[in-house]
């Protein structure tokens, strides 16, 4: 049973193939690996996945290719319950990441080909101006292009919707855009990017803060990995531990669990420390097990936490 406003989530699907091996192959070298695991990826879609999986009404707009990996994500989406707006695209092909993990020290080198997903324009964001209008909370992260991300935000912005902008991964942004986040959510390498400022404390990430809030944004909330969220105003700045569910697995998908987590939150009417403080939870579940999109929570389980906690 979704619960809340709805949420659309504008974003890449990539299907994620990882080889491991002792080191990396050499120009024109053949080497044994010595383990292959192929699952489902993407900022938007993790989020979408996590926000699908805690309960939450929400669909998730991109571009796909007509492929296998295209079938991949759709049947990524309906096991946690997430509507699409997918843009079928023949003449190309669904994002695919490779992921090279150096079984030694686990130090990664990846390659991403967004494929589809590359072609989101603001014409298709026009074709779907209705779907985002009607939504309580929209979503949008760095992976697609700027442009179709930039006109998003003004049509859920001019509609009165919710929005959180996920810096990720890090760029350069024009100044524009800040004026259209109720939400930033930079983790401490994007907050770095996005100030030129050093984050290496909570102290750090306030001040940073303040300069993303002086750009025209809402509400900054700096993720700060094992030292939880820092929620910056204008009028107050909370600083939200880090929520543990065990032992770290994996902390990949770590940022997406909490992107989709806000957002799940904030469609039920959530306030924002409450939706910080929820979110961390989604996080702290999702580095105990393995993988991204399938190590998402239930709302069952954020809940159990958070009564611990």
């Amino acid at each position: 049973m979704a619960v809340g406003k709805p949420i659309v989530i504008l974003g890449v699907f990539v299907a994620d193939t990882a080889y491991r091996a002792q080191r990396q192959p050499r120009m024109g070298e053949t080497i044994l690996g010595t383990s292959f695991t192929l699952g489902p990826g993407g900022k938007g879609s993790n989020q979408a996945v996590a926000a699908g999986k805690l309960g939450a009404d929400v669909t998730f707009l991109t571009r796909l290719g007509v492929d296998p990996f295209a079938d991949m994500a759709r049947q990524t989406w309906a096991r946690a319950g997430v509507k699409n707006a997918v843009i079928d695209t023949p003449a190309s092909y669904t994002g695919a990441a490779y992921i090279f993990v150096e079984e030694t020290t686990g130090n990664n080198a990846i390659i991403v080909s967004p494929g589809a997903a590359m072609l989101i324009s603001p014409a298709d964001i026009e074709a779907n101006a209705e779907l985002i209008r009607a939504a309580g909370v929209f979503v949008t992260q760095l992976e697609q292009p700027i442009d179709a991300a930039m006109r998003a935000l003004e049509i859920a912005r001019g509609a009165g919707v919710t929005t959180i902008l996920n810096p990720a991964p890090a760029a350069k942004l024009p100044d524009r855009i800040y004026t259209l986040c109720d939400y930033l959510t930079p983790n401490e390498t994007e907050t770095e990017e996005l100030t030129g400022m050093k984050v290496s404390s909570v102290d750090d990430a306030r001040r940073a803060a303040d300069k993303l809030l002086d750009k025209g944004v809402g509400t900054v909330i700096v993720t700060l990995g094992d030292k939880g969220a820092l929620l910056h105003t204008k009028d107050r700045s909370d600083h939200v531990p880090a929520i543990s569910a065990g032992p770290v697995v994996e902390t990949t998908g770590a940022g997406d669990a909490f992107n989709g987590g806000l957002a799940a939150a904030l469609s039920r009417g959530v306030e924002p420390l409450q939706a910080v403080r929820f979110a961390c939870a989604v996080a702290g579940i999702s580095v105990t097990r393995p993988g991204t999109a399938p190590s998402m929570p239930t709302l069952q389980e954020v809940e159990a936490l958070l009564d611990e906690s």
